[in-house]
């Protein structure tokens, strides 16, 4: 495949991905993660960088907005930072104190 259709590949499938997981069905569930560093312009799912709604990113590939993608995919994403839950966060600050 040539560079060009496989690059237009990748993208038709992140595309498909980030439409089909918006954040009201995804919030929450099991096996769902937070990605930061891989939405589209319009195409968040939840607030960041001063504004508290889904679909507010301005600009593509902005480090601070997220997406829920399946579990595993972010880390695959040239970009894409998992966004650990709070619980989480706060567990692993404890620790390390």
């Amino acid at each position: 495949m040539k560079p060009i259709k496989t690059s237009a590949a990748a993208t038709a499938i992140l595309a498909v991905a980030l439409m089909s997981n918006s954040a009201m069905s995804h919030a929450g569930k099991e096996g769902y993660e937070k990605c930061q560093g891989v939405a589209k312009a319009g195409m968040n799912d939840c607030g960041a960088n001063g504004h508290s709604c889904a679909g507010k990113a301005e600009v593509d590939g902005d480090k601070n907005e997220w997406v829920y993608l399946p579990e595993g995919t972010c880390e695959k994403i040239v970009g894409g930072v998992v966004k650990a839950p709070k619980e989480k966060m706060e567990k692993e600050m404890k620790a390390e104190s």
